[in-house]
């Protein structure tokens, strides 16, 4: 994970201020930095999304394969992730430096969203026991600025909803084999039903407070974290616990209700703006929206202009 040198001085002026629910940039101790979210952003995916928070940038892209079912869930398809730590996002990812985190977040992301819980994975599935959809999805870490757990699920979700899986038919031939086809018509695709996706909600102990989307110079000044995914319903699917501090009972209560509030929060404008974005087919443009104080400005068609008569 980036880090970044704070001096005492510095410690003591943040510390102060979260105390007092004012934090360096002005936001409050539940408040999201601003955000900003494309979809449709690569060419050559099924699904791709782009998310900066702050000054922390995420692209994911989900690209579908026909693959083998696992043996003990044989009806159902299943999720693949990988994280890439790009030496540009910080000077210490160049060479080896970004394996280590790269294999965590994927570990955490596969605990999250590869389950029944989260996706359909039943509706991935083309025959019992010998085809299915896998989804690979494939993460880059753009820029580092803290917060890197929330930004990329909020991109994963947005991909996912982003995503056109292509429409099979199955069809015999003369020796009693299945074949598979694909439909080449972009527009007969299958969709997939992302409301209970979940969001993470990562929670910084700072001092005797917490506070969500922690940048890094509020990250080196926090003792321990807890990363929470919480679905629209204000459900916890996933809790976990980071950093070499340690959190006593009644703070990680705190920071269970806060995350869950916060979460369920996050999710209904973020569909709605997804939504708004979807209709305007070609003519979107970035949506820029603020969590969780959620003063949203809906994406605008681009005007035309009026060529000189």
């Amino acid at each position: 994970m980036a880090r970044v040198q704070v001096s005492e001085a510095e410690k003591v002026y943040i510390l102060h201020g979260i105390r007092d629910d004012l934090r360096v940039d002005g936001r409050g101790c539940e408040d999201y930095r601003h955000m900003e979210i494309e979809t449709d952003v690569v060419s050559n995916t099924d699904g791709s999304a782009k998310v900066t928070l702050g000054h922390t940038a995420v692209l994911v892209g989900v690209k579908a394969e026909i693959g083998k079912p696992r043996p003990t869930v044989p009806t159902e398809g299943y999720l693949e992730f990988f994280v890439d730590c790009s030496a540009n996002a910080t000077p210490e990812f160049e060479g080896r430096g970004g394996e280590e985190l790269g294999t965590e977040l994927s570990n955490t992301l596969y605990k999250v969203f590869n389950n029944k819980r989260s996706i359909d994975l039943k509706s991935l599935c083309i025959c019992a026991g010998e085809h299915c959809w896998v989804l690979y999805v494939d993460v880059l870490l753009l820029q580092c600025d803290g917060n890197l757990y929330d930004a990329i699920s909020v991109a994963i979700k947005a991909a996912l909803f982003n995503t056109k899986i292509p429409k099979v038919h199955i069809s015999s031939d003369d020796e009693g084999g299945k074949e598979i086809e694909l439909s080449d018509d972009p527009y007969d695709c299958m969709r997939l039903n992302v409301e209970n996706v979940p969001c993470i909600v990562t929670l910084c102990k700072v001092g005797h407070r917490h506070v969500v989307d922690a940048t890094l110079q509020e990250k080196a000044c926090s003792v321990a974290s807890l990363i929470i995914s919480v679905t629209h319903k204000g459900t916890i699917t996933c809790m976990r616990k980071v950093g070499g501090g340690s959190l006593d009972p009644e703070s990680i209560f705190e920071m269970t209700e806060a995350g869950k509030r916060v979460g369920k929060a996050l999710h209904a404008p973020l569909m709605k703006l997804l939504e708004q974005e979807e209709s305007l087919g070609k003519k979107r443009q970035k949506v820029y929206t603020c969590f969780p104080g959620l003063p949203l400005v809906s994406p605008q068609p681009p005007r035309e202009e009026s060529g000189a008569k």
